[in-house]
């Protein structure tokens, strides 16, 4: 379960494994919003504060705000679902 103000981690994984292509604008748009105010309320909440299932979820979405790929952008990337795709 996610902390209070936070993005579900269901909502995370099914905006997460629903190809791009198959979203409407509206959809893409939501998630690139919740997405963001996800982001920003990990960076605003404290690591002391954080369960420990929001610890193991701002793991597994990089929301620690290196600028790194997240667990679940390599995943979709594997798959073909993400947007860095490339073909050799």
């Amino acid at each position: 379960m996610s902390d209070t103000g936070r993005q579900s981690f269901t909502d995370k994984a099914e905006s997460a494994f629903k190809p791009d292509s198959q979203k409407t604008l509206s959809e893409q748009a939501g998630d690139k919003l919740k997405g963001t105010s996800d982001s920003i309320a990990s960076t605003l909440q404290p690591e002391e504060q954080k369960s420990n299932t929001q610890k193991v979820g701002d793991t597994f979405s990089s929301n620690s705000n290196e600028n790194k790929e997240s667990l679940m952008d390599k995943a979709k990337n594997a798959v073909g679902f993400g947007g860095n795709n490339t073909t050799q």
